[in-house]
């Protein structure tokens, strides 16, 4: 292993896509610019408070799991997103809570079980070139992330300087919901709502859509009962689309639009999805099934409101069984504490993954 003038870690594998990603790419739609940024937010913010970054943070989004680190030097981190197999040197890992990792360790993503997209945080963000106030990948553009691109093995991410010590590790986050195979989704009519029929308002809130395969970063293709507009046309003028803006094509199939969508459309949006269910939209996968339902604005403000105080009151320290040991003179605390599958052992306050056998000795 080569040593590095900054904290850093080096991709080994890497499967379908990994990005570079943050809270996105604000203030430029006017001139075209995607806003891009992490399609799940939610698991981005609980990673980078569970290794006390700043909301503005850089993580690594990885798409399908198949994807494997080294930690070039001792830092923390944590895993959030997606229910994925994960291990550290071997060792089961569990999701939701910060670890620290030694230098030359290395971090591997295989299997994801539910969801679609992992995310992988570490103390001090990933340090890539700011481009128009965000390090959000767009490949389509080129811009930000890891030279623009998706990651590939040998890329080496530099890791911003942190002044926290160890006392964010072995948080943990209680708040998690498991993605699911069928979501109902909440939304507020609009802004073109009133171009579509009666039915065609009915057909879209009582009908299931089917995720096709076609969908992407940019948005969530429909497959389901088509919704009929008043005139039978569907194009509009082009204006400004938003992160959930649910755009109906000339066959009357809904697009949902998501964190890679164009910054504005030419077709009418006949709903716009609550802010409190957006993130769900990052993990959902090809065949997934969707419902949608009415709330108002208010409502969906208030869902909000609620959502983010939630995040802030689920995280606290993991907390297991303790003893304290005395070694060379110097007392140390020791706890374990199981999280999903993971098993974990607490040493003065830092969490690490470990592997418990049981071993009976010969009487």
């Amino acid at each position: 292993m080569t040593k590095t003038s900054d904290p850093s870690i080096q991709v080994v594998r890497c499967g379908f896509m990994a990005l570079v990603q943050d809270q996105g790419r604000f203030g430029f739609q006017e001139l075209g610019v995607s806003v891009s940024g992490a399609a799940d937010k939610e698991a981005l913010d609980v990673g980078n408070i569970l290794v006390g970054n700043s909301p503005e943070s850089a993580a690594i989004e990885v798409m399908l799991g198949d994807f494997e680190i080294e930690f070039m030097e001792s830092m923390m981190f944590a895993l959030t997103g997606a229910e994925t197999e994960a291990s550290l040197d071997d060792v089961p890992v569990g999701r939701n809570l910060s670890y620290k990792a030694h230098a030359g360790s290395r971090l591997s993503l295989s299997n994801v079980r539910q969801g679609l997209r992992a995310y992988i945080s570490v103390q001090g963000g990933i340090d890539t070139p700011i481009i128009l106030g965000s390090r959000s990948t767009h490949i389509t553009s080129g811009i930000g992330g890891f030279e623009g691109r998706a990651l590939q093995p040998g890329d080496v991410l530099k890791v911003g300087g942190s002044e926290l010590g160890d006392e964010y590790s072995s948080r943990c986050w209680d708040g998690y919901e498991s993605p699911t195979d069928e979501l109902s989704i909440r939304v507020v009519l609009g802004p073109q709502d009133d171009e579509f029929s009666e039915s065609g308002i009915e057909t879209f809130l009582s009908s299931t859509y089917v995720v096709s395969d076609q969908s992407n970063r940019q948005g969530l293709r429909l497959e389901g009962s088509a919704i009929e507009s008043r005139n039978g046309r569907f194009d509009i003028v082009s204006d400004a689309v938003v992160n959930g803006s649910i755009q109906v094509p000339g066959d009357g199939k809904p697009i949902i639009l998501l964190s890679d969508r164009q910054t504005t459309g030419g077709y009418l949006k006949i709903a716009t999805v609550a802010s409190v269910d957006i993130p769900r939209l990052g993990q959902v996968s090809p065949g997934n099934r969707i419902t949608f339902s009415v709330v108002s604005v208010e409502e969906s403000q208030q869902l909000f409101i609620e959502s983010q105080d939630r995040l802030s009151s689920s995280i606290n320290d993991l907390v297991g069984d303790q003893f304290f040991l005395r070694v060379s003179d110097t007392d140390i605390s020791v706890g374990t504490a199981v999280s999903g599958s993971a098993e974990i052992v607490i040493l003065d306050g830092i969490a690490y993954p470990i592997i418990v056998d049981e071993f009976i000795p010969d009487e």
